[in-house]
C-alpha cells in the first residue's frame, strides 16, 4: 500500500508525538502540507482521535527516529505481507454517505456523454450497482425527471486519471471488435490531455462548389463598355427636330 490506513487520524498522530517536518507527514500520509499544517493549528481534522502508526503494524520507532533527525527523509511504510494485493480494488468503490445522493446525477453523465462505457465500467467509478445503472440507461428511474448530469469528477466520485482509463479502455475494445466511430466519438473516447490537444474540426467548407466568383478578361470588359451607351446621347436630341418644332 503507498498510504497508511486511516491516513488523516495518522497524520494527527505524528503532528502531536513527533517532530516530524508537515512535508514529511504530508508526503507518507498523502496529504498536502497546508493540510498538515491546518491539523497542527487545529483548523483541520477537529475531534478525529490520533492513530497510532507503531501499534498498528505502520511504522516502526526507528523509521521515525531518522526523520525526526533529517528534515529530508522520507517515511517508509513498515512491509505488511498481509497488505499485499490490497491495493487493487475489487468491485464498486465505497462512497461516503454525503455523496451518494450524486451517483445518479454521475451516472446519468457518464451514460449521456460516454455510452461506450460498460455498466462494469460506471459501476467501479462511481461505486453503483447495474440496476441503478440500467434504470437511467432506460429513463425509469424513481427521480429520473429531477436528475440533471453532472461530471462525476466534479463532485469527487472518481479521479480523471481513472476515467481516461476507462474511456481508453472502452476504445480499444471498440477497435478490436471492428465498429466504425464518427469523429465526434472518437473525439469522447481519447483522454482529457489528449483532446485539448486536437485541433478543431472544421464544420463549414471554405468554398461551395458552383457559388465562386468568376473575373472578366480584358477583351469581354471592354466589350461591356462599347456596348454601354453614352450618358449625353439621352440628352442632346438632333438639330432638325429642334427646328421643326419652333415652325410649328
Amino acid at each position: 500500500m503507498n498510504k497508511p490506513i486511516m491516513a488523516k487520524a495518522t497524520a494527527v498522530w505524528l503532528v502531536d508525538n513527533t517532530t516530524i517536518s508537515f512535508k514529511q507527514i504530508a508526503d507518507f500520509c498523502g496529504l498536502h502540507e497546508l493540510e498538515v499544517q491546518g491539523i497542527a493549528d487545529g483548523d483541520v481534522a477537529a475531534g478525529v482521535k490520533g492513530f497510532d502508526p507503531i501499534s498498528n503494524n505502520q511504522l516502526t520507532q526507528e523509521e521515525i527516529d531518522k526523520a525526526e533527525k533529517d528534515p529530508v527523509h522520507k517515511l517508509k511504510l513498515k512491509f505488511n505481507a498481509a497488505a499485499v494485493g490490497e491495493e487493487k480494488r475489487r468491485g464498486p468503490r465505497y462512497t461516503p454517505l454525503s455523496k451518494r445522493q450524486d451517483r445518479p446525477a454521475a451516472i446519468l453523465w457518464l451514460v449521456k456523454f460516454h455510452p461506450e462505457l460498460s455498466d462494469g465500467q460506471i459501476s467501479k467509478l462511481v461505486g453503483t450497482t447495474k440496476p441503478t445503472i440500467q434504470s437511467i440507461r432506460e429513463r425509469t428511474h424513481w427521480n429520473i425527471s429531477n436528475i440533471q448530469p453532472v461530471d462525476p469528477v466534479a463532485l469527487g466520485l472518481t479521479k480523471q486519471s481513472e476515467l481516461d482509463a476507462a474511456v481508453q479502455k472502452a476504445a480499444a475494445k471498440k477497435a478490436r471488435d471492428g465498429e466504425v466511430m464518427s469523429d465526434d466519438e472518437r473525439r469522447k473516447l481519447v483522454s482529457t490531455e489528449q483532446s485539448l490537444g486536437m485541433e478543431d474540426e472544421p464544420r463549414i467548407p471554405t468554398a461551395i462548389s458552383g457559388l465562386e466568383t468568376f473575373t472578366l478578361t480584358e477583351s469581354e470588359d471592354d466589350d461591356r463598355e462599347d456596348d454601354t451607351p453614352d450618358a449625353e446621347s439621352f440628352f442632346n436630341l438632333p438639330n432638325d427636330v429642334d427646328d421643326d418644332d419652333e415652325e410649328d
